[in-house]
């Protein structure tokens, strides 16, 4: 059963690592949000499997990206933390409202058209249906609430559309979602390139720290940030380089900007970048400790998964019964 809150819906594709970017500018906030709404994040294994993926490595990345985020903060019990594929109902779901979407509504998706030429060798119809999953996943819970950021903005307009759509021919079945914008976390840059996010599918290993980097090589990749020829620890738009890592330093120390740059008034930018490495170092050490001891309880996390699968089936159970319901499906007896 669900509290009598707000519903937030987020979906993660267990394609790679948490990177120190999605720790401080997204977990962060999610930890916030965790005792005032009800949050499902779903780790969105069938939205995955539109690029081939190895499945020994497959299912290794999402049992490991759910240790990663309890580790990082996000508490199980609270939280409905869940592998999509175990919750037969978004299949299902998208089906159904696959006939209720327009081939034109699908093909002018810009995210489809860029995958394609990306995967040019691959141009599969889930590619071409992904934005119908994707609506099915939000309007399963009844979300009213979702996280986007500017690349995923025309999924939950399509999204709005095809419940509107329905709606209009059924009745109120689903909510109709909002746009969900959490405080600022920090934005944090690639550190070989402070004009682009830090990400995780970025080819330079260099410019992505991942929460389980050992500790010699996040020294080593802040060693190696780009700063400037200036050696003064300054934030300014003219020093992007430099104002990353500030903004890194200050994300994990809580330090102000102000603070950062007095303590660091003097000594240059090698001290600094091996502060900023140090500071994280130390961040990211109770959450290794935990992730290696969620490793080391394989029946924990049996348990976590089996217990939030049931958890979301059974609010996806309800809401993919009344869509039944309203089209005229035979009820089951």
């Amino acid at each position: 059963m669900l509290d009598d809150k707000k519903t937030i819906f987020s979906g993660i594709q267990p394609s790679g690592f948490v990177t120190l970017g999605n720790y401080l500018g997204a977990i962060n906030n999610w930890i916030k949000l965790q005792n005032d709404y009800n949050c499902f994040y779903c780790i969105a294994d069938l939205h995955t499997i539109t690029v081939r993926q190895e499945p020994a490595k497959f299912r290794k990345t999402a049992v490991e990206l759910l240790m990663q985020y309890i580790a990082a903060g996000l508490d199980p019990e609270i939280n409905i933390i869940y592998c999509q594929s175990h919750v037969h109902q978004h299949a299902e779901l998208s089906w159904i409202l696959s006939c209720f979407t327009y081939m034109g509504e699908l093909q002018r998706m810009t995210q489809f058209k860029e995958k394609s030429q990306k995967h040019s060798d691959n141009i599969n119809a889930g590619l071409f249906t992904y934005p119908v999953l994707m609506a099915s996943d939000i309007l399963l819970y009844q979300t009213e609430l979702v996280p986007v950021g500017e690349d995923q903005k025309q999924h939950l307009e399509i999204t709005r559309e095809i419940a509107s759509r329905f709606n209009k021919i059924y009745g109120d079945v689903f909510k109709i979602p909002e746009v969900y914008i959490p405080k600022a976390g920090a934005r944090v840059m690639a550190l070989q390139d402070p004009s682009k996010k830090m990400s995780k599918s970025d080819e330079n290993a260099n410019n992505t720290v991942a929460i389980m980097d050992k500790p010699e090589i996040i020294m080593s990749k802040f060693k190696k940030a780009v700063t400037d020829s200036e050696n003064e620890v300054r934030f300014s738009e003219t020093k992007p380089g430099v104002s990353n890592l500030i903004n890194i330093y200050c994300a994990v120390t809580g330090n102000t900007i102000e603070q950062t740059e007095k303590e660091f008034s003097s000594g240059g930018y090698g001290v600094f970048k091996k502060a900023v490495g140090e500071a994280v170092v130390a961040k990211l050490e109770p959450i290794q400790k935990k992730f290696y001891d969620l490793q080391n309880n394989k029946d924990y996390i049996d348990t976590i998964i089996k217990n939030n699968t049931e958890r979301a089936s059974y609010v996806a159970e309800k809401t993919i019964r009344k869509v039944k319901k309203k089209i005229g499906f035979l009820p089951k007896v």
